[in-house]
């Protein structure tokens, strides 16, 4: 799908949605449901930032790291890849203050996130930086340059195109599991709108605002990944040119 369609989809979703606002039965939860929503969009966002950072550190030190790095980052990665992510954030806000670390909720939650669908993350880094041709190691090489300077001038820029669109999926499926959150004491939106849904029972007007609201935020997500996909492209292929 085209950006332009992905443009008209979330314009439409936005006009549908203050559409909605104007009737009586609609516009009595929105104002809730937004604030839910902010809080949602912040979890995902820093949480998105986490994982990239953790994906990285942890697909290198399992591809270059000493014997110590590279074990330690194997079980990074199968430990959160192999549990459920609702235990990994109950174990962080419950379990964790039995051994004396208590954190707060909303750092339960970019933390949980982050570090669950970083290590999904680090095997799409690791796929993109083997999908490499063999030709451009080889080439790096013979200019008698050191790895650090292979991955930052020559791999990691021709890898960054190969990762954007399974990270464009991963961060969608982080959005969707900030619905997780609700469950640690966090008044998202997937909270907001069952509590609405447990005091008024008006269950199709408040989900169908929420349907909305998470197809906004993906839309957004899923348009930036993809004009982020093109400019590299471009970038690249200046720089193959130049």
């Amino acid at each position: 799908m085209g950006i332009r369609t992905l443009i008209v989809m979330l314009v439409a979703s936005i006009l549908l949605i203050a559409y909605l606002a104007t009737r009586d039965t609609y516009s009595l939860f929105l104002p809730g449901l937004l604030q839910g929503a902010a809080l949602t969009a912040q979890i995902t966002v820093l949480g998105c930032l986490l994982a990239v950072a953790m994906a990285i550190l942890s697909a290198l030190g399992k591809l270059y790291g000493p014997t110590p790095i590279r074990w330690l980052a194997n079980l990074y990665i199968e430990i959160f890849r192999g549990t459920s992510a609702l235990v990994q954030l109950f174990w962080l806000f419950f379990v964790l203050p039995q051994f004396g670390v208590s954190l707060d909720p909303f750092a339960v939650a970019v933390l949980g996130l982050g570090l669950n669908i970083g290590a999904y993350g680090a095997e799409c880094v690791r796929g993109a930086i083997q999908s490499v041709a063999r030709g451009q190691w080889e080439a790096a090489t013979a200019l008698n340059m050191t790895r650090i300077q292979m991955l930052r001038r020559i791999i990691l820029p021709q890898a960054f195109i190969a990762m954007i669109p399974p990270w464009g999926n991963l961060f969608i499926e982080l959005l969707k599991s900030t619905a997780l959150v609700s469950l640690i004491t966090l008044s998202d939106l997937a909270f907001k709108a069952q509590q609405m849904n447990q005091t008024t029972m008006k269950t199709i007007p408040i989900f169908t605002l929420v349907l909305l609201i998470y197809l906004v935020l993906s839309l957004l997500i899923t348009i930036g990944m993809r004009l982020l996909e093109q400019r590299a492209a471009k970038g690249l292929a200046r720089g193959r040119t130049a």
